[in-house]
């Protein structure tokens, strides 16, 4: 067992080494901080998942909305083919799916995809999609602001829990790109 870890924000009851709590994540998200070199700088802050919505969360546990993040699952579509991608802002901002997204993916039409495509697809559940451990071949699209913040709140792939990792870290993940303009 490890010294007593504190986050770098918030008041959390349990802050751990994500690495220590792969029990406690979404099964592709565990798999993924096995395999990825930046998951020691990873944490893993165990919540309530009736407190996860971003708002609620930000209040019940002292965390600073600038530091969170949402990842979003957004389905783009040209001709007869769908792209599925996963966009990261900022939760003090939103995404700009109609033309920053729309226009990096060459899409004629992005949209956020449905719930349960989004929730099979991940194997995350719907409110804590996290961009660790999203499928190889999707694209991950990061906000500039959210790959320059010292520390970001994300999911863990559970509504219960999240990851706090060094916003630098993120544009590491597979397929990650960070592109100014993507949050409005």
């Amino acid at each position: 067992m490890s010294e007593q870890l504190r986050a770098p924000f918030g008041t959390f009851p349990v802050v751990r080494a994500a690495l220590e709590a792969c029990d406690e994540l979404a099964a592709p998200v565990a798999d993924a901080l096995k395999n990825w070199a930046a998951a020691g700088s990873v944490l893993y802050v165990d919540t309530a998942p009736e407190k996860a919505d971003t708002a609620v969360f930000c209040e019940a546990y002292d965390a600073p909305p600038e530091y969170s993040a949402n990842c979003v699952v957004v389905a783009a579509k040209r001709g007869g083919e769908v792209t599925l991608a996963a966009c990261l802002v900022l939760a003090t901002t939103r995404l700009d799916v109609n033309q920053a997204v729309r226009r990096h993916l060459g899409a004629r039409k992005a949209s956020f995809a449905p719930m349960d495509i989004a929730v099979a697809e991940t194997g995350m559940e719907y409110g804590g999609i996290t961009p660790v451990g999203l499928p190889a071949a999707w694209p991950l699209l990061i906000d500039e602001a959210v790959a320059a913040a010292p520390h970001v709140l994300v999911g863990s792939g559970l509504r219960r829990g999240k990851l706090i990792l060094p916003g630098p870290a993120l544009a590491q993940l597979p397929g990650a790109e960070v592109l100014p303009g993507l949050a409005a």
